[in-house]
């Protein structure tokens, strides 16, 4: 082993890259826009720590811990957590952070020691952020200084269509140019998939690139069922994200006629599990078609608001909010993804010579439904695992019985048919995939998409459309096939949770 292929750059992608060269590695780090282009940049919520475990005996001790913070995922993954990688993720997270910060990472300070904000469904305040509302930002600059001073060669603007496989082991990335790049691993950080949907936080390069072309390469992807819709993102184009942290500041919900209603739907109110949330406001927004939803952040005052979150001051204010003064409209949008190409606890696939990390990746950490602030750590966290893991020879991929026997999809589509229009694929998937399925809606959308064809791959943007279809048609199928509601997959048909039923989906594409 003495070639990696990085594909994507995000904290996962660029802490993988940094740790494989620090290891002597020869790494190529391939983006198809520039750098910054990633989730983690657009991330304003902050990760999730526990600052107490961390390497400064002399810091405040806030009475967390590891084991709480444990407790807190797999109570957030509503029953589909896999203890060993949720374990994983928090007792390595202080270590992720200290090397982040010695990269420059320059997280928020209070008196010389870190400053700590409170989320839904955590019981601690135990959330680090950077610049306020800006702390991915803060991280993906901070690391691409890093990339920059490194040996890594570094392809921006350069866009990757599908793995190189010769006898059932990954050998490179074919380019739309042509070109094909060979090294002896690739991984996959491309990040999540909010463009399957209308409405999204992501992105626009967030267009499933990597589970796509790693269920054409021969790999098992699970849990594609569950995607994540944050509640609050301004009900306006671009859907800006607000920040979870807003709520955890004291900010609440309140409906077309300036009624708090989360109070009549769960314990925690605001700052419930996201998917409780977002169904919340979603049902309110079907009840109350006379005015929207809003977030009543007034009782925080313009100053506090503007200094505390910056770029969400910014975004209400190029709105005509003063969000201040007014509350101001939010919708649900997609999300996370926590869904994708299956891995073990060292982002090994089922496919050798392929890794996978971050969004794209499902080690099944992140449940059913993810933890606020837990998707930076997890980025951090396996971006160091997973050069580990290249550099172990052991070849197996061990699953227990909590997943499933993977299910073979025909996802390659008709040879003739109607070309794939991406607004119409969303659409569709908003629709019958978004935060409420049913039966007869998913089964619609499986016969739909089972009727289009994948564009002539002649650009970058033909080459997302090609991915967003295969993705579309594995995420349908996944729905049709979980028959309960759990944490991001919510069936009106069937809206319990059924104990039997808690194990880990996998679908891979049918040869």
């Amino acid at each position: 082993m003495n070639s990696l292929i990085v594909v994507g750059s995000g904290v996962a992608g660029m802490t993988t890259a940094l740790d494989a060269v620090d290891a002597g590695l020869e790494v190529t780090l391939i983006t198809k826009a520039d750098l910054a282009q990633s989730n983690t940049r657009y991330a304003q919520g902050g990760v999730a720590v526990v600052t107490d475990a961390m390497s400064d005996p002399g810091a405040p001790k806030l009475g967390d811990s590891v084991e709480a913070h444990v407790a807190d995922t797999v109570v957030a993954g509503a029953g589909l957590s896999d203890e060993d990688t949720v374990q994983i993720l928090c007792a390595e997270g202080p270590a992720a952070i200290d090397e982040l910060i010695a990269r420059g990472v320059e997280f928020d300070r209070r008196d010389g020691e870190l400053s700590h904000g409170l989320e839904a469904a955590h019981s601690f305040a135990r959330i680090l952020h950077a610049g306020g509302d800006a702390t991915g930002a803060g991280i993906a600059y901070a690391l691409i200084d890093r990339v920059h001073e490194s040996a890594i060669t570094v392809r921006e603007d350069t866009t990757v269509v599908d793995l190189l496989v010769e006898q059932g082991v990954v050998t490179g990335v074919q380019l739309l140019d042509g070109e094909q790049l060979h090294a002896a691993a690739v991984v996959l950080a491309t990040g999540g998939a909010g463009q399957l949907f209308p409405y999204t936080t992501n992105p626009e390069v967030a267009t499933a690139d990597g589970i796509a072309m790693g269920l054409r390469a021969g790999a098992v992807a699970a849990d594609l069922e569950f995607y994540q819709f944050h509640p609050t993102s301004l009900n306006a184009p671009g859907n800006f994200l607000v920040s979870e942290a807003v709520r955890g500041e004291g900010a609440y919900l309140i409906d077309a006629d300036g009624e708090r209603f989360m109070l009549a739907i769960h314990p925690d109110a605001e700052l419930a599990p996201r998917d409780v949330v977002a169904r919340a406001i979603a049902d309110q927004m079907k009840a109350k078609v006379h005015g929207p939803v809003r977030i009543d952040a007034t009782a925080l005052g313009s100053e506090y608001l503007a200094k505390r979150f910056p770029n969400i001051d910014a975004a209400c204010r190029a709105q005509g909010y003063d969000w201040g003064q007014v509350p101001v409209p939010i919708t649900p949008a997609a999300h996370y993804y926590m869904g994708g190409i299956r891995t073990d606890a060292w982002g090994r696939t089922s496919v050798p010579g392929l890794y996978a990390v971050g969004e794209v990746a499902c080690n099944g950490s992140q449940g059913a439904n993810r933890l606020a602030s837990n998707s930076l750590l997890e980025g951090a966290v396996y971006g160091s695992r997973i050069v580990e893991g290249i550099l172990d020879p052991t070849p197996a991929v061990p699953f227990d019985d909590e997943w499933v026997e993977p299910t073979p999809l025909d996802l390659a589509g008709p040879a003739e048919g109607r070309e794939v229009n991406r607004s119409d694929l969303q659409q569709l998937m908003w629709d019958a995939a978004g935060l409420s399925r049913t039966a007869a809606d998913l089964q619609q959308a499986v016969a739909e998409l089972a009727t289009w064809t994948s564009p002539a791959v002649t650009d970058a943007k033909s080459a997302e459309d090609a991915n967003l279809l295969v993705v579309a048609r594995a995420v349908v199928a996944s729905a049709l096939a979980r028959r309960e509601s759990r944490g991001g997959h919510f069936r009106a048909d069937f809206p319990d949770t059924d104990p039997t039923q808690n194990r880990h989906s996998g679908v891979f594409a049918r040869a």
